[in-house]
């Protein structure tokens, strides 16, 4: 997903929320992209559905990622932090900085693991308990959706 993209299914999003909107669908030429919001509390994903360019490779769908985190299996206390809005997960301030959190990090209540950048705003994700850090769930320069898990913390 080029960065024009990006930008239109963050802006789609933001539209979403704004507007308490279930989904939105936009099609441009042979692109579509379409945005299913669902309650924050079921922990589901939003839907992007976009065609992949010619020759271009095809993208790992959300299914196939979900599959992959549900294969890990989580502890009885894990705690779970979502991402708050749409936006492009960086897991460091800058491309040169350290990672804010490692997986085996012990963290506090309060401290930063990382920045959602939504609409060219950069949003600090922090966590609301304190533990270790037991799984990143999403890469850096993820696009990543209402809802989504981004970290597991063991207490």
């Amino acid at each position: 997903m080029d960065q024009d993209e990006a930008a239109r299914v963050r802006a789609l999003g933001e539209i979403a929320a704004e507007f308490d909107l279930d989904a939105i669908r936009v099609r441009t030429g042979d692109s579509e992209i379409e945005i299913v919001r669902r309650d924050p509390a079921l922990q589901a994903p939003v839907t992007y559905a976009m065609p992949a360019a010619p020759g271009a490779p095809a993208a790992v769908p959300a299914a196939a990622t979900d599959a992959l985190a549900a294969a890990a299996p989580a502890g009885a206390n894990l705690r779970k932090v979502t991402a708050p809005v749409v936006g492009v997960f960086y897991r460091s301030a800058n491309p040169e900085a350290e990672p804010y959190v490692e997986v085996g990090d012990r963290v506090v209540s309060g401290q930063t693991l990382c920045i959602l950048e939504a609409m060219k705003m950069m949003n600090e994700i922090t966590t609301d308990f304190a533990g270790v850090v037991a799984r990143v769930l999403v890469e850096n320069g993820e696009l990543v959706s209402l809802g989504q898990e981004l970290f597991w913390i063991e207490p």
